[in-house]
């Protein structure tokens, strides 16, 4: 176990352009036994052999690490994560460029250690084909569970470009295989143009239960929230966050930008509410590019507050 926080301990703090990177500074492990005795572990999954438009998201791990905070109190749920559970980054599963099967397996198995180590894992993306292996290594352990998806596609498709395997298709697969339960799926922020009829009268059919951007214009995310809490109810629910829910003016660097979306205040504050108030057992934010054209840093900055605004609900929950 490797605490990047040691040769600056005396100081209370460490500046963050300086010693080993990991997430907001927890300590660091690639070995599945020293997980014992922590609450959370931070995985990432730096592919994105399967995006259909820009590339890039291999780097988001990185930069979301970079991008992340030091621990201490948020000012308004006066909440510290990193004081109330004990995290841990477990480091980056073992992808392989251009093999996406060997790259999802390995995402598994790294999801997997994590779980039968007995923490909550909260995997960096990476493209969103991860959900697939991340979701698929907690209904292995868990059985089916609900789905608080937010993003401007649905990612049901059967098919991107006449391929199966791909950032468009996970949710689908993983309703089909039955490792996610479709009346306790609930999609939040959908805009844009695709997917077409064909998906939706899918989606009807299966129960799930989608939100447009428009209905989070006219209800307000509160009410959204609320529904989507009710919707899902008891048992155990994963939180999958594309960062291209938010509008680009917010998020620019993602590898399918969509205006018209999320600010980030709503986002961050509906992660906090979602894990507030539901058994989450595992979470993920993906799609962020940060070498993309006019988006510094900011993609992964926000990347890194929906990872602490989840942590914090964690917390909360845990609290009471």
């Amino acid at each position: 176990m490797i605490d990047p926080l040691e040769r600056w301990r005396q100081y209370g703090e460490k500046p963050e352009y300086a010693g080993l990177l990991t997430y907001g500074g927890a300590p660091y492990t690639q070995d599945p036994a020293e997980l014992a005795g922590f609450d959370v572990a931070i995985v990432g999954a730096p592919t994105d052999d399967l995006v259909s438009d820009r590339p890039g998201a291999r780097f988001g791990p990185r930069a979301i690490r970079a991008a992340s905070c030091p621990p201490g109190p948020h000012l308004e749920s006066k909440v510290d994560a990193f004081e109330e559970l004990k995290i841990v980054d477990f480091g980056d599963a073992a992808v392989l460029p251009a093999d996406a099967p060997s790259s999802h397996a390995a995402i598994e198995q790294l999801v997997g250690q994590v779980l039968d180590a007995g923490l909550l894992p909260v995997a960096l993306g990476g493209d969103h084909s991860i959900a697939g292996p991340d979701i698929r290594a907690v209904a292995a352990r868990r059985g089916p569970v609900g789905l608080v998806h937010f993003d401007t596609h649905t990612d049901t498709g059967r098919e991107v470009f006449g391929v199966e395997l791909s950032h468009g298709t996970p949710m689908f697969r993983l309703v089909e295989a039955g490792q996610v339960v479709p009346a306790g799926y609930v999609q939040i922020g959908l805009r844009g143009y695709w997917p077409g009829e064909r998906e939706f009268r899918w989606q009807a059919d299966q129960g799930i239960t989608s939100f447009f951007m428009h209905d989070v214009r006219e209800l307000g995310i509160e009410a959204v929230v609320e529904r989507t809490v009710e919707l899902v109810g008891d048992g155990p629910v994963y939180l999958s966050v594309d960062v291209d829910v938010l509008d680009p003016a917010f998020a620019p660097g993602t590898g399918t930008p969509e205006p018209g979306g999320m600010t980030s205040a709503d986002l961050l504050w509906a992660c906090r509410e979602v894990a507030r108030r539901l058994e989450l057992v595992g979470a993920e934010v993906v799609e962020v590019i940060p070498t993309a054209v006019g988006s510094a840093d900011v993609t992964a900055l926000v990347a890194d507050r929906i990872v602490r605004e989840t942590l914090n609900g964690i917390a909360l929950r845990r609290r009471s």
